[in-house]
């Protein structure tokens, strides 16, 4: 099969990474539904760009929704690979996400904290506010939120998440009443027309693996209606 590499579009690259504009509804990573992942893209456009002969490396460091857009990083080595991952592994990565709800959270700022478990089976992950004596399988989920904008009965909530569990701000928000424009599963109450939910990973920052410089990337946002309101 032959990959449209163009549909590839790379915001920062060196020798150990690559960071690329995940678009909404793209998968990361194979799964059981055999749709081409985010990978095999980034590969072939490695591959051409570089006249690579042979199979390219390219190290998975941490993953992004289905449904969701943004900015996702990469190794292109090993080394970028282990160092990037210890750095996830510590949360010393700010990460960054904007997200779109149709409703505010009481308090325009402020740090929301509860507790996480994930469902495999429903593929959703189930909030609670404290944990008990019979909840001790629950892991601790914090992120800090602030409203940056109103347009049209929409909300755009700038996100820094602080720890790193499955469908966290998706699952945060819509415990708090706030669910993702378009997101079913945590609450929101109409699709998108193609599926995908209003939250994008924004902004990545973190230290190179091997020079040590702060390293900042910034994902221009997905081009559609609703995202058009606050550009």
């Amino acid at each position: 099969m032959k990959l449209d590499i163009n549909l590839v579009k790379v915001l920062y690259e060196d020798n150990h990474l690559i960071a690329v504009n995940k678009p909404a509804g793209w998968l990361v990573h194979g799964d059981d539904t055999k749709d081409t992942p985010l990978t095999e893209f980034v590969k072939a456009w490695i591959k051409v760009k570089h006249k690579k002969p042979g199979n390219v490396f390219l190290g998975v460091i941490h993953r992004i929704d289905r449904p969701v857009s943004g900015a996702i990083l990469f190794a292109k080595t090993s080394k970028g690979l282990a160092r990037m991952n210890e750095q996830f592994k510590k949360r010393s990565v700010k990460k960054v996400y904007w997200a779109i709800t149709n409703k505010s959270p009481h308090d325009l700022s402020g740090q929301l904290k509860h507790f996480i478990k994930k469902d495999p089976k429903k593929n959703t992950s189930n909030v609670i506010d404290r944990k008990g004596k019979n909840n001790t399988t629950y892991k601790e989920a914090r992120l800090d939120y602030k409203v940056i904008g109103r347009l049209a009965g929409h909300f755009l909530m700038e996100i820094n998440l602080l720890t790193g569990r499955s469908h966290q701000i998706r699952a945060q928000l819509g415990h708090i009443g706030c669910p993702v424009k378009g997101d079913l599963k945590y609450g929101f109450t109409l699709p998108n027309p193609d599926a995908t939910i209003h939250l994008h990973s924004r902004v990545l920052e973190f230290d190179h693996p091997t020079t040590k410089e702060k390293i900042t990337i910034t994902a221009p946002l997905p081009k559609d209606q609703i995202w058009d309101l606050f550009k």
